[in-house]
């Protein structure tokens, strides 16, 4: 008979059939494809992680405050001559990756009740750069719009 004191519950709630992506690589998809890409996959991968409903929606708050910074941001430096400077690109990016870094810390108390579990990451390869691609020209409609309204 097995003895319920040795028996792991680190799993006890979560679907293990979709299996999460690491943390780290959530960056990437951040950098390349801005906020709101992040964004998505952070909530992605929180659900697949068991991440409680209530910090799935901080991810998404940190995912719209993002965004709103990125416009802020885009609308301040929009008004040189020069449109959409190098200078404008990367300070999108920090801010992508910044809102990135919060979820992330969101996440990690589950990534690690995941890591002792002893599963294998899935891959973020394909649905990464979907969302990378989907995100990038979602982001850049928006700023459009921005710039039809000014």
């Amino acid at each position: 008979m097995p003895d319920d004191l040795l028996r792991p519950t680190v799993g006890a709630g979560v679907d293990l059939s979709a299996r999460p992506w690491r943390l780290m690589s959530q960056t990437y998809v951040a950098f390349f494809g801005g906020v709101l890409a992040s964004t998505a996959i952070a909530y992605l991968n929180a659900k697949r992680l068991g991440v409680d409903a209530a910090k799935r929606r901080l991810i998404l708050l940190a995912g719209l405050a993002g965004l709103i910074v990125v416009v802020g941001v885009f609308v301040l430096a929009y008004g040189d001559e020069s449109g959409l400077t190098s200078g404008l690109r990367v300070g999108i990016r920090v801010v992508a990756v910044v809102c990135c870094m919060l979820q992330v810390r969101l996440q990690r108390p589950m990534d690690r009740a995941f890591q002792l579990r002893g599963a294998d990451y899935g891959s973020l390869w394909g649905m990464g750069i979907a969302v990378t691609l989907g995100g990038a020209v979602a982001e850049a409609l928006i700023l459009l719009a921005v710039t039809a309204i000014l």
